[in-house]
């Protein structure tokens, strides 16, 4: 039993005013949290009890789907990354550090190579597989914004797992054990975390879920359907495709003058035309060679669809200059005449009238058909979804709804293993390449993303499974020595049964006590006073529920029990 009185706890009435979130605030509030600079954060005696409670959970359900635990070095040889080509490409958001032998390392953002470099180290046969191995360990990274306490940080607590197989098919088996793994641990930390598709990012590989908390701070807009659980973040998400309705050709393309009118918004008001007949046209750099895209005036490009139709390539915005060396100025290009790659979102499919750039300062081409006036050299996917486009599964409107990750499951195929000669003898003796997957937590996020999702005007509403303690045990007073004697009796029982207590023995007004129980978040909190037992026992109550149960001492520690179970 931990008392107040010896705890390295100070409570906080306000919150900081860099804590923009609820979660944020309420870690710092409670003592679970200290700010030691920008993006880094001291995990205190409360906070660092939740975090090994999740990290418990963690492992137990890693080493249930098979996985075997292992440590790297946080800092890392560049050779590594640079037989990856990760040294270059994965920028400034890494650290990199000289040693005195002007040696270049890399304080790990991930651990794709270590885990690599070990598996071909240490897998010579197809009898050793599948193998899955994991770690917990810190990662960094420079954010450029570190923002909401755990949720962005530039030091965070990951655990990372790595797995290696003989083939695609025998990787899937791989991917659900982690997928299912993944589904029982955020449900025993008491977290509603959804599977969504993904893209699969700096990482690589070609397919990805990520596990989504909803909260209105989250980072990420995530398309859901509530119809069939149809869910995708938006660099993913797909729809069915609603063609344009303007497929009917009404004579030669036309120019018209737009003076000084670039933007398409601008442009359709200007003509008097609805904004979807107005075609954006953009000049992108894939691999740097100029492309031309095409996607309807209300729509905005998805530079993430577009790199992954143009198998990985690397997509960036041209400049002016390119532009206009290609297509023209800036703001009133079209497809029309043009002799790059064109590109077109498929809702422009058998578009006959719609209105393109002249490629001419202040002229626009109306009546323009792009089958018969455009060389567009396909049509794919390659707009933003947004809310009310229609369920690729099933048809009804998506919604729109915001998200955190703590998860991510990745299928990496060969990416890794065959840039650093990771491979196996298969049954005939002949060398293959592994096959890899790849399945990251962010603890310390999700430790966070657990109080965002589970709080009130009050404070925390710790799940028992992870709160720092299970019960609060209010001593509203400590100098009576019959009701210290009948709580330190409760509490050595409770401990003998494996919940575990905090108790407040600080001579404080009992009204301090209840808000700092409530702000820290026990699932059960018990009071232990002169008044109480007058009216017969202890005053248990749990952190939901407004009113206590009067419970005599002999029946405390069952009631808490029930409590705790249900």
């Amino acid at each position: 039993m931990m008392r107040w009185s010896k705890a390295l706890l100070n409570t906080l009435r306000e919150a900081p005013q860099d804590a923009e979130i609820i979660s944020h605030q309420l870690m710092i509030r409670a003592g679970l949290l200290r700010k030691l600079g920008g993006g880094l954060y001291t995990y205190m005696p409360l906070g660092m009890r939740a975090l090994h409670k999740l990290e418990a959970i963690v492992r137990e359900e890693m080493e249930r789907a098979g996985a075997q635990e292992t440590l790297f070095p946080i800092l890392q040889p560049a050779e590594l990354w640079k037989q990856t080509g990760r040294w270059e490409t994965m920028g400034p958001g890494m650290f990199r550090v000289k040693d005195r032998k002007d040696a270049w390392y890399v304080l790990a953002p991930t651990a794709e190579e270590a885990f690599t470099a070990l598996a071909k180290s240490e897998i010579a046969s197809y009898r050793q597989l599948p193998c899955i191995i994991y770690q917990m360990q810190d990662k960094f990274r420079d954010e450029i914004r570190p923002r909401f306490g755990l949720i962005r940080g530039k030091e965070f607590i990951m655990k990372d797992a790595y797995s290696f197989d003989k083939s695609e098919e025998a990787a899937d088996a791989s991917y659900k054990a982690m997928y299912d793994a993944y589904v029982r641990i955020f449900k025993r930390a008491g977290l509603n975390a959804k599977p969504v598709e993904a893209d699969t990012g700096d990482i690589g590989g070609n397919f990805s879920h990520e596990f989504m908390v909803f909260a209105a701070s989250g980072e990420d807009g995530i398309l859901d359907c509530e119809a069939c659980g149809y869910a995708a973040n938006q660099e993913r998400a797909e729809r069915q495709t609603v063609l344009l309705p303007y497929t009917t050709e009404a004579g030669a393309a036309t120019e018209v003058a737009t003076p000084n009118q670039h933007a398409c918004e601008d442009v359709a008001a200007y003509l008097k035309a609805p904004v979807d007949r107005v075609v954006k046209s953009m000049v992108m750099l894939a691999n740097g060679e100029p492309v031309m895209v095409l996607v309807p005036g209300n729509r905005e490009l998805n530079e993430i669809k577009l790199r992954r139709f143009l198998n990985g390539a690397k997509i960036e915005v041209a400049d002016d200059a390119t532009v206009e060396k290609v297509a023209g100025p800036v703001g009133s290009i079209g497809p029309v005449g043009l002799s790059l790659p064109i590109y077109a979102d498929k809702s422009l499919e058998g578009a006959a009238d719609v209105i393109v750039g002249a490629n001419k300062e202040g002229f626009h081409l109306d009546h323009v058909s792009l089958a018969r006036d455009a060389k567009i050299l396909a049509y794919e996917d390659l707009t933003l979804v947004t809310e009310g486009d229609l369920c690729p599964k099933c048809g009804k409107p998506l919604a729109i709804r915001r998200g955190t990750e703590v998860g991510q499951c990745f299928k990496l195929g060969t990416k890794y293993s065959k840039a650093m000669g990771a491979t196996y003898l298969d049954e005939n003796g002949v060398a293959q390449v592994l096959t890899m997957g790849c399945y990251g937590i962010g603890v310390s996020r999700t430790l966070q993303a657990i109080v965002e999702q589970s709080n009130d005007a009050n404070g925390i509403i710790w799940p028992a499974a992870v709160a720092p303690y299970q019960v609060g045990l209010l001593l509203l007073d400590p100098d009576n020595p019959e009701v210290v004697a009948k709580a330190k009796a409760l509490a050595a029982e409770l401990e003998a049964r494996g919940i575990d207590v905090f108790m407040d023995d600080r001579a404080e007004r009992p009204g301090v006590k209840f808000k700092d129980a409530d702000l820290i978040g026990f699932p059960i909190r018990v009071v232990a006073g002169t008044k109480g037992f007058e009216k017969g026992g202890f005053e248990i109550r749990r952190r939901t529920e407004k009113d206590s149960d009067i419970i005599a001492p002999e029946a405390a520690a069952d009631a808490i029990v029930a409590r705790l179970a249900e």
